[in-house]
């Protein structure tokens, strides 16, 4: 019977399969955009501490910066939180 069921859920755990590697590599992207903003934070600080740009250009970009790392910590945060429920609807 095992194998029969094997054989008739193939093709639902495939799908499954697939849409798990797609979760993941949404992830990877989202966690890579944040590196590189946090990157930009930091050239940006050195800009102000080498006179490079204003207080005022400073402020600016790193309200800007400091909204799209919380946009998208929230979005990771959204989606850890729907893998958890996922992966305690299986269990």
């Amino acid at each position: 019977m095992l194998i029969v069921d094997d054989i008739l859920l193939f093709p639902f755990r495939g799908i499954r399969w697939i849409f798990e590697q797609i979760h993941d590599i949404a992830t990877e992207e989202l966690e890579g955009e944040a590196d590189r903003i946090r990157e930009a934070l930091t050239d940006l600080y050195m800009m102000l501490e080498t006179g490079q740009i204003t207080d005022e250009e400073f402020d600016e970009k790193e309200r800007e910066y400091l909204d799209r790392l919380e946009v998208l910590e929230r979005d990771m945060s959204s989606q850890d939180e729907e893998g958890e429920v996922a992966d305690s609807a299986e269990d």
